[in-house]
């Protein structure tokens, strides 16, 4: 769908989301900051047990209790990466992009959007939605500054793969 709407206003999809900077390079700084994520992460999640225990109200995460073997964590690191990772950045570069040129300016985009990504993740949790549209923030920031999608798809990417990792030797062990 954002193909389609790109070519109908005559856009260049490759040049709209991944902008003019070098694949390789932007791949680069998305490995780069994958330190600062999940230190992002673990900043929130305590900070939010310490002030708004509430928050967490789920004990267990739904998806994480469905990996139990290694073919599992397989197929979910699959449809995190294409159906999660990939299908998110696009639409957000996309989103942003035109929240720049139509709808108020990409610091509202960043916003709306990473509210509605927030949101989007209530299932797992109140206190993981949060961390989740405060993610959506970073990475959307990072778009916005750098003009491209590599570098939020490599970091997210890793970062989801880990987190499924972790959650399949947690459930294994």
């Amino acid at each position: 769908l954002v193909w389609l709407l790109l070519r109908a206003h005559s856009e260049n999809v490759f040049g709209t989301l991944c902008g003019t900077h070098p694949v390789r390079r932007e791949a680069l700084v998305g490995l780069a900051l994958v330190p600062a994520v999940f230190v992002l992460v673990a900043v929130t999640f305590s900070v939010i047990l310490w002030v708004a225990p509430w928050l967490h109200n789920v004990e267990e995460n739904p998806l994480e209790a469905l990996m139990q073997s290694p073919g599992d964590a397989v197929w979910f690191g699959l449809v995190a990466v294409v159906f999660g990772v990939l299908r998110e950045e696009v639409q957000r570069g996309f989103i942003l992009r035109r929240f720049e040129q139509q709808l108020g300016g990409g610091i509202t985009g960043l916003v709306v959007f990473s509210v509605a990504f927030g949101l989007g993740h209530v299932l797992q949790g109140w206190d993981a939605a949060i961390v989740t549209g405060l993610l959506g923030a970073f990475w959307g920031s990072v778009f916005l500054r750098r003009r491209s999608i590599v570098a939020p798809i490599v970091c997210h990417a890793i970062f989801n793969l880990t987190e499924i990792l972790i959650a399949y030797r947690g459930n294994a062990g």
